[in-house]
């Protein structure tokens, strides 16, 4: 196992990070990711504001298979201004709390819990899923879009799939190329990590651009994004984002603390940095404590954290989770007509 190791190593040393961290120690990757001293930590700190606990999702990873499955890459400095930034009216009067779940009840894709499985496709996993809730918010569709199709296909244009992609390049995919149904192209993991003994290290699907189904063609069954944009580093910017829009997709930093949340207000106590990782955001609040906190859908099942969900503090930009948040809306193309130019072929280009 040791040169997986050496090579996960050197990935995450020469991909792009939030943060100048140190690494982790080469000896450490091959140790249990769950630990006892941490749980005890978290949970005898009164002012932590969350309790920790050892997630049955990730109990048999060592710290090495776990930075394996952190694969948010954040957007380049040199891109940023290129990339539209939206800004909202501050007239908008926001509540004190918000679930999208509560406010669009008829998408049923807001409440679902992934499971990302063996693979590092976090980024493509928090897109996928918002703008399936976009499409079921703006055209009253409830449709599951395909993860694979934007992991293997999108290609080194939005990262490294299994090893890592940028949130915003996968938004920019559903622009220029649309991405399918979950139905024509489904996960490539169907095992996924719901069951003991699971070992990350999957290779990156290929990409073959035809339907499982004989009844379905690839071209017709693409769903496209009209738009993709990043939403300026503030609280009432996202929450204005997220109250007109639907959920959004952002990264934050992970810590080994994370790995451990059960329940209340995440930040970082204790642990070394990890990795990028890309989540979904569908709501904020405050708690019974007075701690303001974004809500979020993680893609580990729900054997991990708070039946697959979790809450970080708000307003704080905790673990850099309010610097890069980004979206973009639904398109009505190739909705209402019937497309027949033959498949694509070939890398994706944006």
């Amino acid at each position: 196992m040791a040169p997986l190791f050496l090579g996960l190593s050197l990935l995450f040393l020469l991909a792009p990070s939030v943060l100048v961290a140190e690494s982790v120690p080469e000896l450490k990757l091959n140790s249990n990711l769950l630990q006892d001293s941490i749980v005890n930590s978290i949970n005898a700190n009164p002012k932590a504001g969350w309790k920790a606990g050892m997630n049955q999702q990730l109990s048999d990873y060592t710290l090495g298979q776990f930075k394996y499955i952190l694969g948010a890459r954040p957007t380049p400095e040199s891109e940023k201004r290129s990339i539209p930034l939206v800004h909202h009216d501050r007239s908008l009067n926001l509540p004190k709390e918000f679930d999208a779940r509560k406010a669009w009840p008829q998408c049923t894709s807001i409440g679902r819990i992934l499971d990302q499985g063996h693979c590092g496709s976090c980024w493509a996993f928090a897109a996928v899923e918002a703008l399936s809730d976009r499409f079921c918010i703006n055209y009253s569709m409830n449709i599951t879009l395909s993860v694979n199709d934007l992991l293997a296909c999108c290609g080194f244009l939005c990262g490294a799939g299994c090893d890592g992609g940028t949130p915003i390049y996968a938004w920019r995919y559903f622009v220029h190329h649309g991405v399918v149904t979950e139905e024509c192209d489904p996960y490539f993991d169907t095992t996924g990590c719901s069951h003991p003994g699971c070992e990350p290290g999957y290779p990156t699907p290929k990409c073959v651009r035809k339907c499982v189904s004989g009844n379905q063609l690839w071209r017709q069954s693409k769903h496209y994004g009209s738009n993709a944009y990043r939403v300026k580093s503030d609280q009432y910017q996202i929450m204005a984002e997220l109250y007109k829009n639907g959920p959004v997709e952002v990264a934050f930093d992970v810590y080994e603390d994370f790995a451990h949340y059960k329940s209340g207000v995440y930040k970082h106590v204790t642990g070394q940095y990890l990795g990028g990782h890309a989540v979904k955001l569908i709501g904020w609040g405050t708690s019974a404590d007075g701690e303001d906190y974004w809500l979020l859908a993680n893609q580990w099942n729900r054997s991990w954290g708070d039946d697959g969900y979790f809450m970080i503090s708000r307003g704080t930009n905790e673990c850099g989770i309010e610097e890069d948040v980004v979206a973009g809306l639904p398109s009505p193309k190739n909705m209402f007509k019937v497309v027949t130019e033959s498949d694509d072929a070939g890398s994706a280009s944006i």
